[in-house]
């Protein structure tokens, strides 16, 4: 431990994997200072070795140990208080050491914490609330907070739950950090160490429930032998307070219980359903509860048997009232639908859904809502539904796994987008109504209520496959309990938590993640007009034209002359009347209607005029390239870490914002080229479309090269990339420079491949100065294309390259697999210039 305490005192830091996350417990820099005045014992009120109470005890010992080096006992009921923590819960402190009236009154899950005098009291309302209380505890140990405080704070929802869509073959849909920690080969794990690990991380930030499988869930779970697993998983998440729960396919009774139908009224079916729940709670008895997708994307329902969604989730409600589960019913439900009839909206189907059905579920029930009306994007109106259930609980659903947000590949922190939904006021009667008190149960007076967030960690170390992706996880849980935390300080606890207390640490990274929301909405989407990447493909790169002539809903309705979703009740699908008239009436007109939800809402020009008194397309092209210039900074942020931040977690995260600030470029161009095609009208400042510092690929001599255009056009420069003309031949691409001698950043665009290898190197007169091997499926996690596309477009950039004038530049590439060494244009950028 003195090694560690010096290496501190030294500035040095020692390598990290992040699988910690943010419960480092790294050496304090203040520990020689604070040292005699921590505790020298922890009482335990509960000594059972698998409570909350006594898991929290030993999390003290092992916090206490690595921030300062001190090691204390952990003893049980000691009458001696004297410099100790004492962790239980109310009712046992009263019980062994008396009085307790300074303690307010807490709410399920809730604690209270006392630092003052020389006894730290560590009390929850429950078991979970003190272990919540010690996490608490050590967070403030560890950001070096030695303040003396008392206080009490309770949730704001009892429901705090994550989402996972781990399939049973190990396989995660929208998963970027590796393989499921829960399942393989169509069974449980039979090791659940990682998920224990997950527990503690997850109870830390005070999530009290996890659905392990995937909402497309497959009727296999329900088999004995994988029930039998769950409990193993449920066994080593309940230590941490948190409690398992499954999602069901609707038509499990057909597909794996031998019956003729999943008619959600008929007895048999009833019958089926009570006894796997009777089964399932023998294993678990404190399962969480059920998550059900039904009737949406093919899944089946009780729409199949002209039976209605409540009564179908009725059907789960009643087989868990005895054991006191609850059911988490998704409200993502909708129909394909046809883009010529201009009233089709997809956005409007979860209140025509559920909206006649208030009233008719069960009190155990919880319709699971998404924040917007479509699918996670990057902006969209809070969901009109919140505000047209009065008499259902309901739950809001985000979805930390950046599924079209940059899939971990690019820095996005959520937050404070999630906040522009839950501080939103849908003033349902003329009176206040936000959304965090409304899935609170406040609002509506309801029982339950809360949050889920789609979470899909992995077997990456790192969980997400990202560093600093797992900031999003942690403010989840931070919003889930008190939506009313501040985002940046919520960011800062966790950097400090995950990198260090250098006050330079702390502010870059603060001025990064900031920024970076904003950043990926002006170079992916803006105005509302939603996420533009592939939504038939990965979700993952830039594909406007995808967005429409197809039945998923997600339309742009974009020609030559105009663009955006006509909404309106006057003219439009009617989607703005969903709202509560003071909203509905906002919404309607186009001069009241927000900026950044124009196109969402409203049919216009491109030449319309904006607030800011720019026209439409004009935005779109500013907005594109001040989107791309701040990634790029991201990098030189992050390089001026360099010495504060340990080598292996230092370069990981270099090299994917390095990836971005290409990327970025590469959803620069796509996006403004598309516009510029579609509607004709140029870029005021000439930039779209002008790149002088570009030599295309196709207009360098090429040997075992041939051109290729590629799909769609936008994706690449000039429309046409190279490749080689077999997948066994080398390609060699070479020009003369005619550039100003002096010295340069040299840029290489791309296409990395799912099922190759391909190998590339760059010579500068026969002299090696880069290469690289095309392995983005391996090193960064999302999801991969086997095409040349906007998915797969990568940057490569070698600077400080000294170049004089007739230099000849030569790229080789040598294919592997379906990869066939693809090449766009090469960019010789004096520093600091963006291409």
């Amino acid at each position: 431990m003195r090694s560690l305490l010096l290496l501190v005192s030294l500035g040095l830091v020692a390598a990290e994997d992040g699988s910690s996350g943010w419960l480092r417990y790294s050496p304090s820099p203040q520990a020689n200072r604070y040292y005699h005045t921590l505790p020298s014992q922890v009482i335990t009120l509960n000594n059972t070795e698998v409570s909350p109470v006594y898991v929290a005890c030993l999390e003290l010992q092992k916090g206490l140990q690595g921030i300062f080096g001190k090691r204390v006992n952990v003893t049980h009921e000691n009458g001696n208080a004297s410099a100790s923590v004492i962790v239980g819960t109310v009712d046992k402190y009263i019980k062994v050491y008396g009085n307790a009236d300074e303690v307010p009154k807490l709410k399920e899950d809730g604690f209270w914490l006392s630092t003052e005098h020389d006894t730290v009291r560590i009390l929850g309302q429950n078991e979970r609330g003190a272990l919540y209380g010690t996490f608490e505890y050590l967070s403030m140990l560890a950001q070096g907070n030695f303040s003396q405080v008392t206080y009490a704070t309770n949730p704001n929802a009892p429901i705090r739950w994550v989402n996972h869509w781990d399939n049973m073959d190990g396989s995660i849909e929208r998963g970027y950090g590796d393989r499921s920690i829960f399942f393989e080969n169509g069974e449980v794990v039979d090791n659940p160490d990682r998920a224990s690990k997950y527990a503690r991380l997850l109870a830390s930030i005070r999530i009290n429930g996890v659905i392990v499988n995937n909402v497309n869930a497959n009727a296999s779970l329900l088999s004995s032998r994988n029930i039998e697993g769950l409990g193993r998983i449920a066994d080593a998440f309940r230590p941490y307070g948190v409690q398992l729960g499954i999602s069901l396919n609707f038509a499990s009774p057909k597909l794996v219980g031998g019956l003729s139908t999943f008619d959600p009224l008929d007895a048999s079916v009833i019958a089926w359903w009570t006894k796997i729940t009777d089964e399932i709670y023998q294993h678990i008895p404190d399962m969480a509860g059920y998550l059900i997708k039904a009737n949406s994307e093919g899944q089946p329902g009780p729409l199949t048997y002209n039976r209605t969604l409540a009564q179908g989730a009725n059907l789960f409600a009643k087989a868990l009232r005895p054991h006191g589960g609850i059911v988490m019913f998704r409200a993502f439900v909708y129909n394909q639908l046809n883009e010529s009839d201009w009233k089709a909206d997809r956005a409007n189907a979860a209140v025509e859904f559920f909206k006649d059905l208030d009233g008719q579920f069960d009190d155990n029930v919880v319709v699971q809502i998404k924040y917007g009306p479509i699918d996670f994007q990057v902006r969209e109106p809070t969901s009109p539904l919140f505000g047209n259930l009065y008499k259902t609980s309901t739950a809001i659903e985000l979805q930390v796994t950046q599924e079209y947000l940059g899939q971990q590949c690019h820095l996005v922190y959520l937050p404070p987008l999630w906040k522009t939904v839950l501080d939103f006021d849908l003033r349902v009667d003329n009176k206040s109504s936000l959304v965090s008190d409304i899935i609170s149960g406040e609002r509506f007076r309801r029982p339950l209520g809360g949050s889920a967030a789609v979470v899909n960690v992995g077997t990456s170390t790192t969980w997400l496959g990202s560093h600093l992706a797992m900031s999003n996880l942690y403010a989840y849980g931070r919003l889930a309990w008190n939506p009313a935390d501040d985002p940046q300080s919520m960011l800062q606890d966790w950097i400090r938590l995950t990198f260090s207390l250098d006050e330079n640490v702390i502010n870059t990274i603060t001025k990064m993640f900031m920024q970076s929301w904003p950043a990926y909405e002006n170079y992916s989407g803006n105005l509302g007009i939603q996420t533009l990447t592939d939504i038939l493909y990965t979700h993952f790169g830039p594909n406007p034209a995808s967005q429409d002539n197809n039945g998923w809903g997600q339309w742009t309705r974009a020609d030559h002359m105009t663009i955006g979703m006509d909404r309106t009740v006057s003219n439009g699908t009617g989607f703005s009347g969903q709202y509560p008239p003071e909203i509905a009436q906002r919404y309607e007109n186009i001069d009241t209607t927000p900026d950044d939800l124009l196109l969402w809402f409203h049919h216009v020009n491109y030449t319309h005029r904006l607030q800011s008194g720019k026209t439409v397309i004009q935005h779109f092209y500013d907005a594109h390239y001040n989107g791309a210039e701040t990634a790029q900074a991201f990098v030189t942020m992050w390089e001026s870490l360099k010495d504060k931040i340990d080598s292996e977690r230092y370069n990981e995260v270099l090299f994917r914002q390095t990836y971005q600030a290409g990327h970025s470029i590469v959803w620069r161009d796509a996006v403004s080229n598309y516009y510029w095609n579609l509607s004709g009208i140029p870029d005021e400042a000439n930039r779209v479309g002008h790149h002088p510092w570009r030599i295309e690929a196709e207009s360098m001599t090429l040997n075992g090269y041939e051109a290729y255009l590629v799909h769609p056009f936008e994706t690449a420069s000039n429309y046409t990339a190279i490749i080689t003309t077999s997948n066994t031949t080398v390609g060699t691409a070479t020009v003369k420079l005619e550039y100003p001698s002096g010295i340069y950043d040299v840029a290489v665009n791309y296409y990395d491949l799912m099922g190759g290898k391909a190998h590339w190197q760059v010579y500068l007169n026969n002299s090696t100065f880069g290469q690289w091997v095309g392995d983005n499926e391996d090193t960064l996690g999302h999801a991969p294309s086997a095409y040349l596309d906007g998915h797969s477009a990568t940057r490569r950039t070698f600077r400080n390259v000294t170049i004089e004038n007739g230099d000849v530049l030569q790229i080789v590439g040598t294919p592997n697999g379906i990869e066939p060494a693809p090449l766009d244009y090469v960019a010789l950028l004096p520093p600091g210039l963006i291409d």
